[in-house]
């Protein structure tokens, strides 16, 4: 079997270099290689995003990537950020303590993809805030392709809804 030698920087601590088989995916280099199960291995084809991880840009910026349909190579050289490493000294992010103040889950499969997500949306929106009047677009824009079988999107929603109408660094009066 071809492998690979594979280092990365994973919530902030360098990582490898460990050798992997060709073609391993990422969730299961997550998993199997470092122990950090939070990511999700939810539909297996990229619809779900359950199973996403924000990678941060040396400029600054992130994106969120799947990690069922992308491989463990994919990610060689990145810094990537799974649920596992948002809290910090034993405290929730404030979009993790948003999740739980509004009860946003019901069986929890998908909140490591929305965390995530919605944790790269307040970065996003603490760079460069907008009206209150573009949050809910801005919400379907960032959280709409992400799946919950449970269908507790209302409460996702409501969740950031009221962080980020509630933090002046993320949103303004139009």
């Amino acid at each position: 079997m071809a492998t690979t030698k594979l280092s990365m920087t994973v919530n902030g601590q360098p990582v490898g270099p460990h050798e992997v088989p060709d073609g391993l995916a990422m969730v299961d280099f997550l998993h199997e290689y470092l122990g950090l199960a939070g990511t999700k291995y939810g539909c297996g084809i990229g619809v779900c995003h359950a199973c996403v991880v924000i990678v941060d840009e040396p400029d600054g910026t992130s994106r969120t990537m799947r990690t069922c349909i992308n491989g463990a190579a994919d990610f060689a050289g990145k810094a990537v950020r799974t649920v596992e490493g948002h809290a910090r000294d034993g405290k929730l992010s404030d979009v993790q303590q948003a999740f739980v103040d509004h009860f946003s889950f019901q069986c929890g499969y998908c909140t490591a993809g929305f965390v995530n997500e919605a944790t790269r949306l307040v970065e996003e929106l603490e760079r460069k805030p907008i009206a209150e009047s573009q949050v809910e677009a801005k919400l379907a824009e960032a959280l709409g392709e992400h799946i919950c079988r449970c269908t507790g999107y209302v409460r996702y929603y409501e969740a950031m809804r009221d962080l980020i109408l509630s933090n002046p660094r993320l949103s303004k009066e139009a």
